[in-house]
């Protein structure tokens, strides 16, 4: 899935069996998108919950062994979350970490690296699932869509920050 060229554009891929790649350009400094998702600060304000539900849960320890949790809590007072642990924090380039979900879904393991060129950074966030049909009912839940909308909110978001 390819929106446009250049910035904004988010690009999806699966180059192996437990693999799902998303690419994104921002339009600003990788200090500055990598600060924006790392602070519990500035998160909550353009992470998606399902139907843009509200963050009110943003715990971020930020180093390696650190944990960090996230929930998002409906109206009506339901609540999703997910948590991990950070395996690898290299600030502004790389961020490794696990992830795992409040539901029956199985750990996976994240990384995002973050290249700057012109002023504008290149996203890219491979996750790796502990098999193929992990990763695949992954791709069914839709939950791809809300990563591309997160990252343009990401990108708005980033442009307040300047």
């Amino acid at each position: 899935m390819t929106a446009t060229n250049g910035v904004g554009a988010t690009t999806l891929t699966t180059p192996a069996d437990r693999e799902i790649v998303t690419t994104h350009v921002v339009d600003a400094p990788r200090r500055l998108v990598f600060d924006a998702l790392t602070s519990p600060e500035h998160l909550p304000y353009w992470v998606l919950g399902p139907d843009g539900w509200p963050m009110p849960v943003c715990e971020i320890d930020l180093r390696p062994g650190g944990l960090w949790r996230f929930v998002w809590r409906r109206f009506d007072g339901t609540e999703i979350g997910m948590h991990g642990v950070y395996q690898d924090v290299t600030p502004p380039e790389r961020l490794v970490y696990t992830e795992s979900r409040g539901d029956s879904r199985v750990e996976t393991v994240g990384r995002l690296v973050f290249a700057e060129a012109n002023d504008r950074t290149t996203i890219t966030c491979t996750v790796c699932y502990p098999s193929k049909e992990a990763r695949d009912a992954a791709l069914r839940t839709g939950t791809n869509g809300g990563v591309s909308e997160s990252l343009e909110n990401l990108a708005e978001y980033v442009r307040t920050m300047t």
